[in-house]
């Protein structure tokens, strides 16, 4: 029985230092450690550029460890995009350009040519194979639910071809990457050895990083133990991909759809869909349930398909480093772990994102639909900033300070997600320790105060027309709304802006002007004479504990900056700090997403109102 073992390492671009040293010290340095001492043990490693950069860079021992069994034979590297882009998500021509990088890297380095390519997240999309073979790539990673529905056999190797282009497909065993670390030693050899080639290539974090797996892979050996059990048995052979493909036959041709793995077509779906296709799993096979595409994801978060569109559009005038770390994917979705939910991966791409804009250097206006949602952006630039506004809600969508490379818009609305709904579900257990898809943990009570959600999205100079209860309701999203705004028309010039809108109750017209500052000019007509107008403004910042809050700016000391605000009338101000509860690997996290502002001004039937944002 073959026996293709592979690892996939990554962290985020540029994650947060105690993150990776975490995961050095928890997982990566035993992991290797452990390794070295059976180097008969034939396996296969993909790790992500960066991290493999930051490992060689910082912590030598783990980089020298993974030469070491490289030249005994032990490894054969897989490659991917150097900065584990979705492969499917970014433009081809960059696709080709990542999967070099690491290539390169992996030959400088270890003097070997990967043949096989780590499918990041594996979403499959016919497209990629092109830009695989331009890179001399042989055969690619899949899991066996991309196949199910098509073919029986899963114990080696497909062929799928696009436009005459052919490529091998390995199919990774689900039940594997269930059992592996976390089933009994003997388990997971029974389960092995039931397959006459047994797939697994999995998160190679799962060994020490993901929760309870530290004490249960290496202090109750587990590893060790199953390496033995493995060497041991004289009808399991380690083997690694190449030579699977060079002695066995492949199992015949099949096509596969847009896919991911199962999981993450749940995660991509609305939650009410999450929910019900939940439901289905318990009356039918999963190989016949299909949730949504990853490309899903930029439609459930406006904020990922901001950046995203973002990056497209910047990739059309510019190709740099920072626009492949623009494309690291995780920043992108939210599934089991934070994901697009931690402001610190967020904060990482506009950072990368505003390299792209100051290494371009093009103050003209822009005008065009980047998000690609059917309204059009514009975008205000001078030396000091970037302002982008929507012409769908006539909001502040993107506020770039290009000194200090921050986005002081870089908020994330409260979501209601599927793991809302199911905190404490119950499930069986086995006599191992539970995957990080099994666990469920209990809420902490200081959180539920913060189960409230919005019914829209989270920018700034929002319009709403309300009553004197606004300010007691404004944190729980449950206020009045007198109108409803829909699209603005757009107009723009030189260096401004103008959104308006006619209404049966409202005519309101608003103007944003760039010249040091960005001034602005509100214009509202109205019958609605009893009532308040809020502006709502919704900021980021990377630490909450040292922010200065008063009613004309707010202090800034991670950047230096105050957010500063300006009006022509008297107002006043009401805030709270905007927390999401996001599922992670620990369990659930209460994240400061942004300070949410509301001005509250008196409306009058011919309103108007002049102000200043800027930053000093």
């Amino acid at each position: 029985m073959q026996l293709l073992f592979g690892l996939h390492l990554h962290q985020p671009v540029d994650n947060l230092s105690e993150a990776v040293e975490n995961a050095v010290h928890m997982c990566y340095r035993p992991l290797f450690a452990t390794l070295k001492r059976y180097p008969e043990f034939k396996f296969a490693l993909h790790c992500s550029g960066w991290l493999f950069t930051t490992l060689k860079e910082r912590y030598p021992d783990v980089f020298e460890n993974i030469a070491y069994l490289n030249e005994q034979g032990s490894i054969e590297f897989f490659t991917a995009g150097f900065y584990e882009p979705i492969l499917s998500s970014i433009p081809k021509e960059d696709q080709i350009a990542q999967i070099k990088l690491l290539s390169t890297f992996i030959e400088d380095n270890f003097k070997k040519i990967p043949k096989g390519v780590w499918l990041t997240e594996r979403v499959w999309q016919d497209s990629i194979i092109h830009q695989l073979k331009k890179c001399s790539l042989e055969y690619v990673m899949v899991d066996d639910y991309h196949l199910e529905l098509f073919v029986d056999r899963f114990d080696g190797y497909y062929y799928t071809e696009d436009e005459g282009e052919q490529i091998a497909l390995f199919p990774i065993s689900k039940e594997l990457r269930y059992k592996i670390p976390f089933w009994k030693v003997e388990e997971a050899i029974d389960a092995i050895k039931t397959k006459e080639c047994a797939i697994i290539f999995d998160d190679g974090e799962k060994f020490g990083l993901w929760p309870g797996t530290y004490d249960w892979v290496y202090n109750q050996r587990w590893l060790e133990k199953f390496i033995e059990a493995v060497l041991q048995d004289p009808d399991i052979e380690p083997l690694h991909f190449s030579e699977c493909l060079q002695r066995t036959r492949s199992l015949g041709l099949v096509y596969l759809p847009n896919v991911s793995y199962y999981e993450m077509g749940e995660w991509s779906l609305r939650p009410k869909d999450t929910l019900k296709i939940q439901e289905y799993e318990k009356m039918v096979e999963s190989r016949y349930l299909r949730g949504g595409i990853w490309k899903n994801f930029f439609v459930k978060y406006p904020e990922s398909n901001h950046i995203h569109k973002r990056m497209l559009s910047l990739s059309k005038k510019i190709k740099t480093d920072a626009l492949y770390k623009l494309q690291t994917n995780d920043v992108f979705w939210h599934g089991v772990f934070g994901g697009l939910y931690l402001p610190n991966l967020r904060d990482n791409a506009y950072r990368y994102l505003i390299e792209c804009e100051n290494d371009l250097n093009d103050n003209t206006m822009e005008v065009a639909d980047i998000d690609m949602d059917g309204f059009l952006e514009a975008k205000l630039a001078n030396e000091k900033a970037i302002y982008m506004f929507s012409q769908k809600n006539g909001a502040l969508i993107e506020f770039d300070d290009k000194e200090k490379l921050f986005n002081f818009q870089n908020t994330l609305t409260r979501y209601k997600e599927a793991y809302h709904e199911k905190m404490q579900q119950e499930h069986s257990k086995h006599d191992g320790i539970e995957t990080i898809h099994e666990k469920s943990y209990a809420l902490d009570e200081e959180f539920k105060k913060y189960f409230h959600f919005d019914s829209y999205t989270k920018h700034s100079f929002l319009d709403h027309i309300s009553d004197e209860d606004f300010a007691a309701h404004f944190a729980e999203s449950s206020f009045k709304e007198y109108v409803k705004f829909k699209a603005f028309d757009i107009q723009t010039s030189k260096n401004s802006v103008t959104f308006s809108q006619n209404l049966p109750e409202c005519a309101i017209t608003k103007t944003f002007t760039l010249q040091e500052d960005l001034n602005f000019a509100i214009h509202i007509d109205t019958i609605l004479v009893d009532k308040k107008y809020i502006l709502e403004c919704n900021f980021h910042f990377a630490h909450y504990d040292t922010l200065e809050i008063a009613k004309e700016y707010i202090y800034d000391p991670y950047t230096g900056k105050r957010v500063v605000f300006a009006f022509d009338k008297d107002y006043t101000m009401t805030y709270f700090l905007l927390k999401t509860i996001s599922q992670s690997e620990k369990g659930y996290d209460l994240t400061i997403q942004g300070v949410s502002i509301a001005f509250i001004f008196d409306l009058e039937k011919n309103f108007r109102l002049q102000g200043k944002l800027c930053l000093r």
